[in-house]
């Protein structure tokens, strides 16, 4: 059985993930790369979907109200090493988790402590290849060895004592111990490619010291000084997390079709990366001084959108890849049965018109940070706007993927307003002044088709699309995007109907899920009929940091921190965000670490922090 979603924390090696449960069990790790099929599924099954539980013995056996959590656990300082300690009658143990940064094939540790007394501690091994579904042959290789191979997996279990007693049956390797306190012993978990033969690694401990001071160097770069840092850099170490190092693109989350509904469909494969997040990701690690990354980013942004304009994806793979196709894991009950269970995302083939203004927002936003751009990425500036300008009128899916008909979204829009007004800006810089004239008729003409047809004059506010009364969160960024100033009546009197009919508990859902429209209207675009999916959804926390951020930047500054403040005890134990909250039963939705969530918390926090300065500033200059 599952934990809830914010039981769960990360470890990473750069490349890939796996989630520890506190139960201490590792119910999700994909092999050897983010977007690779789940070895462990257990997350989206059950344990005979692959799952690595260890925990004292007498804690291992699942009882009616599900196995013993562990007493406490933390990250080691500023780092992704993961401590879990339990307590029992005989005694204490920790068990620390982590994955080394990756040099060769990924590898994971986790190593068990005595701490007081003595424990009998049980370790199970399930490993299922290919999501959950392959069984693979386990053989004993030696006295301190085990490996299973199946299809083009294999994995090697070492242990570096001889006092283990292991056995191989019903396709579960177990292991039972027991520790005196000051006593040690160590897993070593490695994946290879079958037809190639896995090499002992380090000693664990070395890769233990290596696995710290790699993070503790990576956050000592971090120039965030302002409130709130501990939640900052815990939010940067977890992006840093999400990050596929060979290539630089960032996943939105680690997990797939974790549900935004319990027991609902709303339930997608995010182990990719979207060009909805680009501009926000690079702000926040140009703000927080991680320039190598945010360079990193932009340079995977570039590869990945390379190729004909009329062929711009919303989100590609880790190594820029497009096919993307989406399936459905029947052999999976879902997680509490949340079904469909899917794996790739078909959104990748959706016409989403907003992105043109990410890329080239992003584009905008690296050259006015310094980051040198060439003479391809001038061409495909001018190409993207080449299209957008026979395109822009086009109805699409928009920034929410929605799988109902095509409309013409308001966001989608504005962002064709922000790719207009960033070509322009520059023009100058990339010697294209020679189309400037289009791109400010261009910019002129969507600005006041938005401002007439986006607007709803009866509820004073933005609306979701053209024809429908329907509110939509998104529209919160207008002032950030530059379209209109925060203090503009249009822009206060959205966010008023944002807050009053998005609003739920303190939080903001996306959009109303079946608003009623206008006065004594019924909204002919019912939320079915605008995503194309039944049954509600959880808040959305992204959307929550813009309404702080929009509170901010209209001087509403307690509001803004008392929103910051709710979301900030949204997250876990361990200081992790999924996408969505219930806001009601106190559970996080969605996938999880969700890299959206995370980015939002820095440049939230870096709003109000600058909010504050300012206010200081006036109060010492008045």
């Amino acid at each position: 059985m599952a934990g809830r979603i914010e039981d769960y924390a990360l470890i990473g090696d750069l490349e890939t993930a796996a989630l520890v449960g506190s139960d201490g069990a590792i119910d999700w790790m994909c092999l050897p790369r983010f977007d690779s099929p789940a070895c462990f599924a257990a997350l989206l099954g059950d344990e005979n979907n692959g799952r690595w539980r260890i925990a004292p013995a007498d804690c291992a056996e699942a009882r009616s109200a599900g196995p013993r959590r562990c007493d406490r656990r933390a990250y080691r300082g500023d780092t992704l090493v993961l401590d879990t300690v339990w307590t029992t009658d005989g005694g204490a143990v920790r068990v620390t988790d982590f994955m080394p940064p990756r040099e060769g094939a990924p590898r994971l540790v986790r190593m068990v402590e005595g701490l007081a007394g003595r424990v009998e501690m049980c370790g199970e091994l399930r490993l299922r290849f290919d999501n959950g579904r392959v069984v693979p042959w386990t053989r004993t290789v030696d006295a301190r060895t085990v490996a299973a191979v199946g299809g083009p997996d294999s994995v090697f279990l070492r242990y570096d004592r001889d006092d283990v007693s292991i056995s191989v049956s019903n396709h579960c390797t177990r292991t039972l111990f027991s520790l005196s306190a000051g006593e040690r012993i160590s897993f070593v978990l490695d994946w290879s490619p079958s037809h190639i033969p896995s090499k002992p690694g380090a000693d664990s401990m070395e890769l233990l010291d290596e696995t710290q001071e790699f993070w503790r160097t990576w956050t000592g770069r971090c120039s965030y000084q302002g409130p709130w840092r501990e939640a900052v850099v815990r939010s940067l170490i977890t992006l840093k997390a999400l990050i596929y190092a060979p290539t630089g693109g960032m996943v939105a989350a680690v997990t797939s079709s974790l549900p935004e509904c319990l027991g609902g469909e709303r339930n997608w494969d995010y182990r990719f990366c979207w060009l909805r997040d680009s501009t926000f990701t690079l702000s926040c690690l140009l703000r927080t001084g991680y320039r190598e990354e945010a360079v990193a980013w932009r340079n995977w942004l570039v590869r990945a959108v390379a190729g004909q304009p009329d062929d711009l994806q919303p989100l590609y793979g880790v190594a820029g890849q497009r096919w993307l196709p989406e399936t459905e894991a029947f052999w999976l009950d879902g997680y509490e049965d949340s079904r469909p269970v899917r794996f790739g995302n078909a959104a990748g083939g959706q016409l989403q018109l907003d992105v043109y203004g990410e890329v080239l927002n992003t584009v905008y936003s690296a050259v006015r940070a310094g980051v040198p751009i060439d003479r391809h990425m001038w061409r495909v500036v001018a190409s993207l706007m080449d299209y957008l300008e026979k395109h822009w009128r086009e109805p699409d899916a928009g920034l929410w993927e929605v799988r109902g008909p095509p409309r013409h979204f308001v966001h989608s829009r504005v962002m064709s307003w922000v790719a207009a007004d960033r070509a322009l800006r520059m023009a100058r810089i990339a010697g294209l002044r020679s189309s400037a004239e289009r791109w400010r008729a261009m910019r002129q003409e969507i600005h006041d088709e938005v401002c007439r047809e986006g607007w709803d004059a009866e509820q004073r506010s933005f609306v979701q699309s053209y024809g429908s009364h329907r509110i939509d969160a998104s529209a919160l960024l207008l002032p950030r995007l530059g379209f209109l100033p925060p203090d503009d009546p249009r822009v206060l009197g959205t966010l008023a109907a944002v807050a009053g009919t998005l609003g739920h508990e303190g939080f903001l859902r996306r959009y109303a899920e079946a608003d009623g429209g206008g006065p004594g209207e019924i909204d002919p675009f019912a939320a079915h009929e605008v995503d194309g999916l039944k049954g509600p959804e959880g808040v959305f926390l992204a959307c929550s940091f813009w309404f702080a951020d929009a509170l901010a930047a209209a001087g509403r500054r307690e509001e803004a921190d008392a929103v910051f403040a709710r979301v900030l005890d949204a997250r876990n134990d361990v200081g992790l965000l999924s996408e969505e909250w219930d806001p009601v039963a106190r559970r996080q939705l969605g996938n999880t670490p969700q890299a959206f969530s995370h980015v939002g918390l820095v440049n939230t926090a870096f709003a109000l922090h600058g909010t504050r300065n300012e206010a200081r500033r006036r109060q010492a200059s008045g």
